[in-house]
């Protein structure tokens, strides 16, 4: 089967990487040239770690960036696929256009996927011509790493469809888990309310940075601290599904904290802005809190 994935940032360079490791051939489209070039030196990058590593030889990874191809047009790039998995900027507006463009131009038996990690699958299937074969794939992060795909069947989501996605995703070494569409899944209706707590607990005074995250870590056994974590999420995804967690439930207890509001506008967005919670520093490893919130 040929896939496409739209959108060539962490998310999309990691299920091509995935699903092209695996045997599929894949048409990587976004609209940004150097995007496509910066995500195959990505995906080459973490190709040579896994050979570093032994997981994969050196003719895999040949092998593996040989079925990648970029594509700057929708058109072009869905072309006699079979799926296709849209990893798109979290916004509603542009999901939705792009399934309008997928539903025009992709084959009339393609299944249409998307990565979002909150906005409804069933409000995304209504502006195609085939509900039915629209579905979320919502894969986790870093994508050849973590082993979920979280499969969200919309209202009108055939069973067939299920099951091959479900397949598929086992294909790709992953398990799936199915629920069903409802605001935040299961992932994000449990974590992002977990996130909003900590900064809540920040906002508040309970505790700093370093202990709230400390006690996460070594309390409850969590890799990585809440607060860590929406760093490295990005605390403005962190806002957009807390914001379709409280518009979708209308439940008081899912409103961002106004101390994470305050932050996303002021550009203070995590990794990605090199300040959130910590302090970002590129090549770095070292976990330094941002000096706003330093004792």
């Amino acid at each position: 089967m040929n896939v496409a994935v739209i959108g060539s940032g962490t998310m999309g360079n990691g299920i091509a990487h995935v699903f092209a490791q695996h045997g599929f051939s894949v048409s990587l489209i976004d609209i940004n040239q150097p995007a496509l070039d910066r995500a195959l030196g990505t995906i080459t990058k973490n190709l040579d770690r896994q050979v570093a590593k032994a997981t994969l030889s050196e003719d895999d990874k040949t092998a593996t960036l040989g079925r990648l191809k970029t594509f700057t047009s929708i058109e072009a790039g869905v072309a006699g696929v079979g799926l296709v998995v849209e990893a798109a900027t979290e916004n509603v507006d542009l999901k939705l256009q792009i399934f309008r463009d997928l539903d025009q131009y992709a084959p009339a038996d393609a299944i249409l996927a998307s990565n979002t990690s909150s906005i409804s699958i069933t409000k995304i299937a209504a502006v195609t011509k085939r509900p039915q074969q629209v579905i979320g794939m919502h894969f986790m992060n870093p994508v050849p790493v973590m082993k979920l795909v979280e499969v969200i069947r919309g209202y009108a989501t055939s069973d067939a469809v299920t099951e091959r996605v479900m397949d598929l995703s086992r294909q790709l070494g992953k398990t799936p888990t199915e629920v069903n569409d409802y605001p935040g899944f299961v992932a994000n209706r449990i974590l992002m309310p977990m996130i909003n707590e900590a900064i809540i607990t920040l906002f508040e005074g309970v505790a700093g940075v370093e202990e709230i995250d400390t006690v996460m870590k070594l309390g409850m056994a969590h890799p990585m601290g809440p607060l860590q974590l929406a760093d490295f999420i990005g605390l403005d995804v962190c806002l957009a599904i807390l914001r379709v967690l409280h518009e979708g439930l209308g439940n008081p207890k899912y409103a961002p904290c106004p101390l994470l509001v305050n932050m996303v506008m002021a550009g203070r967005l995590g990794v990605k802005s090199g300040e959130g919670f910590y302090q970002h520093t590129a090549g770095s490893k070292e976990l330094v809190v941002a000096a706003r919130f330093r004792k």
